[in-house]
């Protein structure tokens, strides 16, 4: 009977998990079932029947051999509840690939300060709370219409997003994106890829310009785990029914509380620190790791 799935995804178009390299794999993984290509050179699963924490260590070491250093992500994960009913998705660098508080620094030339700040904010360096706080307010006096101006010509979605949702919603998975960026963007990328729901900070603004606040409260690490629990409850689900995808520090406590926390492209320390990782395929690696196949994918 298979417990769990071991799940190998490489980057779309790659041509990394060739037919000689699957057969390899196979080779190595006593007691697995025989490989089910889900993406044709992109992705493959085997099913385990009996694993724990060492075995699955000992498997994970051993596919890392046969690969050679390959581009492809390892992931072992439970057969039962594999299809979750919510997925909760951080924003940026997750769902839209820049930082947006990093973007509009460029329009006041410390771009260089705040990308700094960012990352070690990101990385768990400084605390997010204050980090934002500090952050925004290097921008007072921005004018609300720079806004508009980025969202138009620099914000870009992550390779795999709208794929993504589109097939989540068209397999009745209810799709929320939970930020801790700012209100004028996440409802916008909300609206474009079809999230149901979405929640974020949001910056003050008076006389049409960024007054260089955050309004209260802030939605910060403890809070994208306490918002993906409500969401759970109010759909009448545990959070082991969950899917949570961030990258950064923030994010970590919405990873560990989901059934299913992925670190996406993420900072060293919240990858090392996540049960399920995604560093080299795109956001529909998230499919595969449901068991989703490429002839399930709708495209966005």
């Amino acid at each position: 009977m298979t417990k769990e799935f071991l799940v190998l995804t490489a980057p779309p178009g790659a041509g990394v998990l060739t037919a000689d390299l699957v057969s390899r794999i196979a080779d190595t993984l006593a007691g697995a079932t025989s490989p089910n290509v889900l993406g044709d050179a992109e992705a493959v699963e085997f099913g385990l029947s009996d694993t724990n924490e060492t075995r699955g260590q000992d498997i994970k070491k051993a596919v890392r051999q046969c690969l050679c250093s390959a581009p492809v992500d390892i992931n072992i994960v439970a057969a039962a509840e594999r299809h979750k009913q919510l997925l909760v998705a951080d924003m940026e660098s997750t769902i839209i690939e820049q930082e947006c508080l990093d973007e509009l620094a460029v329009e006041f030339g410390v771009q260089e300060k705040m990308v700094d700040i960012t990352a070690r904010a990101m990385r768990g360096e400084l605390d997010f709370e204050p980090s934002l706080r500090e952050r925004v307010a290097m921008l007072t006096g921005l004018p609300v219409s720079a806004l508009q101006t980025l969202y138009d010509n620099r914000i870009s979605l992550m390779p795999g997003a709208a794929t993504l949702l589109a097939t989540l919603n068209a397999n009745a998975t209810t799709c929320g994106l939970v930020s801790g960026g700012f209100r004028f963007f996440a409802e916008k990328i909300a609206d474009r890829l079809g999230f149901d729901r979405f929640q974020s900070n949001d910056l003050g603004i008076a006389d049409n310009k960024l007054d260089g606040t955050v309004t209260d409260p802030i939605l910060g690490c403890a809070a994208k785990a306490n918002i993906m629990r409500v969401w759970s409850k109010e759909l009448g689900i545990s959070p082991a029914q969950a899917l949570a995808v961030g990258d950064g520090s923030n994010d970590l406590a919405m990873l560990e509380a989901a059934g299913m926390g992925v670190a996406f492209r993420a900072k060293s320390a919240v990858a090392a620190a996540a049960r399920y990782t995604v560093k080299h395929g795109d956001l529909t690696a998230l499919l595969y790791l449901q068991g989703y196949a490429k002839s399930d994918f709708v495209k966005g």
